[in-house]
């Protein structure tokens, strides 16, 4: 059901090398992907309405969702799942507030003053995906940074279902309400990431998009960022476990298939020291996933080449080895499991210990789950408050403490042959 893969006895030059991973080739989507975006831009309304029959099944004559949608699909939430929708929102937020940058005000010398002032993006869009499950969670992981952030105007846009009229998911609408969300529309994939860069039929353009998707999407997001700003080009779901001899095998099976079940590409990777953690997990696998509602999908993913029990000498090399895969998703699993994790530098979030699932971070952990998958997580983080905000330097000088550098300045802009800038220096204290 799933390979291993042996580096013990094994130091290669780089990990990343011989890490698994998914055959999620973006740049083979490009010229579909730039022929559904141009689409758009150059047709608008009218190609998004082609392409949600095409891709959708469904006929539409508008793409915004009325209000009056939104309101019964919450009316007819589930009081259970509002609950958990509610608490998942509470905990999101207070851990949004803490990541709140206040303004750094330096004073370099009298009336020499630099302010680095943190200010909300305008406008977002917000891409939920509806496709093989309707990710109501996507919804709170995108508005809540965004609201805390003070965003003035958020629209989101989730794929259209034929079997709700054309109209996204309800729970997705729900959680839109829950939140004061208004600006909804029906419209998946890629062409809804042109829809927001360009601004297309009653949706303006917005400044920045956010939110995982399928290749399509992502596929999107990299076309049109230099058009719009993206938070980053986050493909499927990945986990990766690093357990030792300590590690509970039902609960590391588990947790691989829990993410193995989000879509056919979905990486499940454990990485151990210990064969019999090895034996004891694949054992739990066949007996979980036979056990499970989407079986076929899990098997897959758990067959595929993005997914591996991979055997290192020790812990040590267990450590080089996630480091250098920088999952998207890692879980630890071995005693001392809470400074094992302070080792850690490559990861979207880290899960330390046997009560830590990733599943908690999906939901209600407080913690974004929207993450860097294909090694990102090296340099790029997960979506938080700071992906909404940007930074904007306010310099505020008097005629004395201009004076102050004034020579400074104009030897610099000289050694640059830029004689324009020192004199507009010098016409100032003359």
């Amino acid at each position: 059901m799933i390979r291993r893969i042996d580096l013990r006895g094994q130091r290669p030059a780089d990990y990343r090398e011989v890490v698994p991973r998914a055959d999620f080739d973006v740049d083979a989507a490009v010229p579909a992907v730039h022929a559904i975006c141009e689409a758009v831009r150059t047709r608008g309304l009218e190609a998004i309405l082609e392409m949600s029959a095409e891709y959708d099944g469904v006929t539409q004559s508008d793409i915004a969702v009325p209000v009056e949608a939104l309101s019964a699909a919450l009316a007819d939430l589930d009081p259970d799942i509002r609950a958990g929708l509610e608490e998942s929102i509470r905990r999101l937020r207070a851990t949004c507030a803490a990541e709140l940058e206040a303004d750094a005000v330096t004073d370099l010398g009298p009336g020499a003053r630099v302010t680095h002032r943190k200010v909300p993006v305008d406008r977002v869009g917000l891409y939920v995906p509806g496709g093989l499950a309707p990710l109501v969670s996507s919804v709170l992981m995108n508005v809540v940074p965004a609201q805390v952030a003070g965003v003035r105007s958020i629209a989101l846009s989730s794929t259209p279902q034929k079997d709700h009229g054309g109209l996204p998911h309800p729970t997705i609408l729900a959680a839109c309400a829950l939140l004061g969300v208004e600006e909804v529309y029906a419209v998946g994939g890629a062409q809804a990431i042109a829809m927001f860069a360009y601004g297309v039929g009653p949706c303006s353009r917005v400044d920045l998009v956010t939110g995982p998707g399928s290749i399509w999407t992502v596929t999107a997001k990299r076309l049109l960022k230099g058009r719009v700003g993206i938070d980053s080009e986050a493909g499927p779901t990945e986990i990766l476990v690093l357990a030792d001899e300590t590690a509970d095998a039902a609960y590391v099976a588990s947790d691989l298939v829990s993410q193995a079940e989000h879509d056919p590409l979905a990486a499940a990777v454990l990485v151990t020291a210990s064969t019999e953690l090895a034996d004891r997990v694949e054992a739990e696998l066949e007996t979980q996933v036979l056990a499970t509602k989407h079986t076929e999908r899990i098997q897959t993913a758990l067959a595929g080449q993005q997914s591996a029990i991979v055997l290192v000498d020790d812990l040590e090399q267990g450590l080089e080895v996630t480091n250098a895969y920088a999952a998207e998703h890692l879980e630890i699993h071995t005693a001392q499991a809470h400074e094992v994790a302070t080792r850690v530098r490559n990861a979207g979030a880290i899960f330390v210990g046997p009560h830590a699932p990733v599943s908690l971070g999906d939901y209600c952990a407080g913690s974004n789950h929207v993450l860097p998958t294909g090694g990102c997580a090296c340099h790029s983080s997960g979506l938080s408050v700071r992906a909404f905000t940007k930074s904007v330097h306010v310099v505020d000088y008097s005629r004395e403490a201009l004076l102050e550098v004034a020579d400074h300045v104009v030897t610099l802009a000289e050694a640059e042959d830029l004689p324009g800038h020192g004199a507009a220096v010098r016409v100032r204290l003359t």
